[in-house]
């Protein structure tokens, strides 16, 4: 790289020490050095104001002609200008490829800064979101998309799970909403058209919600003759099929009843009403109900309950999301068992969990356990009773809910299942203080 200070005092060096010398020789040195001195600050001065004047030009190009170091220092600012001129085309071509890019995308992109200002979007925003270039550049995104579900995950900050609503211009259009946070607070919300998507769903729930209805009827005949047969005097061998086909008659009702209950939870995400539930008296009816399931297994089921505040929301969803918890420990966990019910709260809202020391559950299976129909092993889904549908309906029902079901459990040291509400769903409630008999 090119050095001036160096240059230039090189120059004045040289100067000063011919200047002496030549004044030496003619026997007015101090005169000679003035005059030199003098003449070399007037060359630097002109050639400064070269420079000054071709760089407040328009002509990059137009290089003055210059002698020594100021010659070498045009050359090196040109060069230099060249290289920035090559380094913003670059980047201006990169910036036009991302415009392109992103405008050809049909997902709308917006870029908003760490105030929740909008900063950029994409074609596709205008179209899906009607953001508009002259007036919406510099507002608050919260200005935007008022919808209340939005402002809350928006201000929630945990955006691992996406967040679908209707489209601010057309409730016919559904859109899955997704943040991701980068830089110094900034956001990039990805706003996807899923209608289509939506659709096909609904019409699988549909079919799923009307052959389970139709089944309902003729397995209610069904079980009705069943035990009319059962009644009756009749041989053993009969007395055994008949038997065998009455349980699996009983299998099916409840397989259908939870395709109904499930069909009816995925029909919407959000509840339509939040009313008090009286989560005491539901854990209290499930714990008498699970003795009952469990009771050749002699199990130990504790209960630690804070009584302090109440959960919002429907009651008949948070008993079958509770229940199918407590009655799935009870089904796996081992004669002799402990099993622990407990509710609390906290600043982060209302947990409801169920522990138990039964064999466990390998970390291979944790991500899946809430499909429908997922089975760690197949070989003992006829002897547990269930469905295979508990934990996708406990799944929805938190969904409903806002809040959400997390597992965690380690082979031969036993499962925790905890749903977790968010704390908007609490209300404080006067209560008078009851004892528990365990």
């Amino acid at each position: 790289m090119y050095n001036t200070s160096h240059s230039i005092a090189s120059n004045l060096l040289l100067t000063v020490v011919v200047a002496l010398l030549f004044g030496l020789i003619i026997g007015y040195p101090g005169w000679t050095l003035s005059l030199a001195l003098l003449g070399w600050a007037l060359y630097q001065v002109k050639q400064f104001n070269r420079l000054q004047q071709w760089l407040m030009s328009s002509k990059p190009d137009d290089v003055p002609e210059g002698e020594g170091h100021w010659g070498e220092l045009f050359d090196e600012i040109s060069r230099d200008q060249k290289r920035q001129q090559q380094r913003s085309q670059t980047l201006r071509n990169v910036i036009h490829r991302f415009r392109q890019s992103s405008a050809a995308l049909s997902d709308a992109i917006v870029i908003i800064n760490g105030q929740s200002y909008l900063e950029w979007w994409n074609r596709a925003a205008e179209q899906l979101l009607g953001m508009k270039v002259q007036t919406d550049r510099g507002r608050s995104v919260i200005n935007l998309l008022r919808d209340p579900r939005f402002v809350r995950y928006y201000h929630k900050g945990n955006y691992e799970d996406p967040l679908q609503l209707a489209s601010p211009l057309d409730n016919n259009v559904i859109l899955e909403y997704r943040i991701t946070r980068f830089g110094a607070g900034d956001r990039i919300l990805v706003a996807r058209d899923i209608t289509r998507l939506k659709q096909l769903e609904q019409t699988r729930q549909d079919f799923v919600a009307n052959a389970s209805h139709e089944l309902r009827t003729p397995l209610t005949v069904i079980r009705g003759y069943l035990e009319t047969f059962l009644d009756q005097n009749l041989p053993r061998p009969l007395q055994r099929g008949l038997s065998q086909m009455e349980n699996q008659s009983r299998r099916m009702e409840n397989l259908v009843s939870d395709l109904l209950l499930l069909s009816r939870l995925e029909a919407s995400s959000h509840l339509s009403d939040e009313l008090p539930v009286p989560v005491h008296s539901i854990i209290g009816r499930i714990r008498e109900d699970a003795l009952v399931l469990g009771q050749e297994k002699q199990q130990q089921i504790q209960l630690e309950l804070e009584p302090e505040n109440t959960l919002l929301g429907q009651e008949a969803e948070v008993y079958s999301a509770f229940s199918n918890l407590v009655f799935n420990a009870v089904r796996y966990t081992q004669a002799g068992g402990n099993i622990k019910i407990r509710w609390w709260t906290d600043k982060q809202g209302a947990h409801f969990s169920v522990k138990d020391n039964g064999p466990g559950i390998d970390s291979l299976h944790l991500p899946r356990l809430q499909e429908r129909f997922y089975r760690v092993d197949e070989s003992r889904s006829s002897d547990s009773g269930g469905t295979g549908l508990g934990l996708a309906i406990v799944k929805h029902v938190m969904l409903r809910h806002g809040g959400k079901l997390s597992i965690k459990s380690q082979p031969g040291k036993g499962s925790t299942f905890t749903c977790h509400f968010p704390l908007e769903l609490m209300a404080s409630v006067t209560r008078p203080e009851e004892t528990e008999e365990e």
